[in-house]
């Protein structure tokens, strides 16, 4: 089929934290109780640095933090290097793919919004930080609840992961795509924002439902009014400082800025 410019042709989703696992907390427990496991000490606040990154990167990223990197010279006296993060990669993907079922629920509103994404004849593309162990595990639960995109990109599918725009690529090809200015990656982390950028695509990114405020909906919904925006503001510089064209909550408000993206394309714009 001959695709034109000039008409939006796909929405490329990323997962936790964008689609399913309000707040992106899966992962969070399994990265503290991995480092416990070796010894170390590591808060919630640094597992969530590098999230978006490929499993192995991101926990490359933790050791070498400064503070992570001297408790293990402590621990076990000398610095980690690519087998430690291959050992702790091999503890942690069964850790985390125990609890991936307890986080499974979809944001609310995603299902509606990709619905009537897909009667406007769009494509749902999807890429996510995850391996297949953990989406073997993920997709059939999303599925039962309604969420299935037309495909799915693992960092490890590819030479690297985010944000190199590689899983990007790999999407625009299962879903047929010729012109990435067509293209909108929904992502709640700055490095899934920098896939978007990096493959040529407009970029929206999620503030509440993300990693960057990092709370259930419980969690959120507890919080003042005034609370809420404090955080939903730290969260908006964050990512538009990475260069997200767009910044919404959660998915639930993506419509009004897919318009807005439509109309700036009709005018001959791109993303930059």
């Amino acid at each position: 089929m001959v695709q034109t410019r000039e008409k939006l042709s796909a929405v490329v989703f990323d997962w936790a934290g964008t689609i399913v696992d309000f707040g992106s907390c899966a992962p969070m427990g399994a990265f503290v109780e991995l480092f416990a496991q070796f010894g170390i000490r590591l808060t919630v606040a640094q597992a969530r640095g590098p999230m978006g990154m490929a499993k192995w990167e991101h926990i490359q990223a933790l050791l070498l933090l400064p503070e992570v990197a001297s408790q293990w010279q402590t621990v076990y006296g000398k610095q980690p290097d690519k087998m430690d993060v291959d050992h702790l990669y091999e503890v942690f993907v069964p850790l985390n793919a125990q609890v991936i079922s307890d986080y499974a629920d979809i944001v609310p509103g995603a299902i509606d919004v990709v619905q009537r994404l897909r009667e406007r004849g769009l494509k749902i593309g999807s890429t996510t930080g995850y391996n297949w162990i953990i989406m073997d595990i993920l997709s059939p639960l999303a599925a039962e609840k309604g969420y299935v995109p037309d495909n799915v990109v693992c960092a490890g599918d590819l030479p690297a992961g985010r944000p190199a725009p590689f899983m990007m690529y790999q999407t625009f090809a299962e879903l047929g795509i010729w012109y990435p200015q067509t293209v909108v990656k929904v992502d709640d982390t700055g490095v899934g924002i920098q896939e978007g950028l990096n493959a040529g695509t407009w970029t929206v990114g999620i503030t509440v439902s993300g990693n960057e405020v990092g709370l259930s909906l419980h969690e959120w919904q507890a919080l003042s009014p005034a609370e809420q925006e404090t955080l939903r503001a730290r969260a908006s510089a964050k990512l538009k400082a990475v260069g997200a064209h767009y910044v919404v909550d959660t998915v639930a408000d993506l419509e009004p800025v897919l318009d807005e993206i439509q109309a700036r394309i009709l005018q001959g714009e791109k993303p930059v």
